[in-house]
């Protein structure tokens, strides 16, 4: 009898610890790979600059007329948020239709939101063709450029980007979930 009140007793301590792990819920663990680009500044700069970082990144392009001018506000309005519980997390916004998007073009549609660009890495420099490949394969969206239109077409979402350079969870960047996502990006930089 000691033995079985032993082994229950055993098993609902694990439970217990279990259901309090501080992990995040369902992790994507995407690793990325390399990408060169330019800055809002003119600078280069790969996916090896922000080794060690924690990061939110997301797909923009400043002539969108639909869901780019949301995803902006809410973006600036999480790192404001970032900002106020005091978390080191960079921003990276990669443009959709680079031969448009210039450095500069970037760096002042983001301040018409009134982003931080010290903490807001703005990415341009490649081909359509590299971004449209690099958001699937590394990000599981799409990005595609029609020939006949100047509006490009691609995901919403928010990503996640640990220290390791891997893509831990996506939210949606139109209504977005900022309680969880804070609590996701205190998780990952304790």
């Amino acid at each position: 009898m000691k033995k079985i009140v032993k082994i229950i007793t055993s098993f609902f301590f694990v439970l217990l610890l279990t259901s309090c792990g501080e992990g995040i819920k369902d992790p994507l663990n995407w690793e990325l790979t390399n990408f060169s680009a330019i800055t809002e500044e003119g600078k280069n700069i790969r996916l090896t600059d922000l080794k060690g970082k924690v990061w939110v990144a997301d797909f923009i392009f400043t002539n969108c007329a639909t869901v780019c001018p949301p995803m902006t506000a809410n973006m600036t309005k999480l790192q404001g948020m970032l900002k106020e519980k005091e978390l080191d997390v960079d921003i990276v916004s990669f443009s959709v239709d680079p031969t448009v998007d210039t450095p500069k073009k970037l760096k002042e549609y983001v301040m018409k939101f009134n982003g931080d660009i010290t903490k807001w890495h703005l990415l341009t420099g490649f081909s359509q063709e590299f971004i449209e490949e690099y958001a699937m394969k590394n990000f599981k969206t799409i990005v595609k450029k029609p020939d006949t239109d100047n509006q490009v077409i691609h995901g919403t979402s928010f990503f996640l980007i640990d220290q390791d350079g891997n893509v831990v969870k996506s939210y949606d960047g139109m209504d977005v979930p900022y309680d969880d996502m804070i609590k996701d990006i205190e998780i990952i930089t304790k």
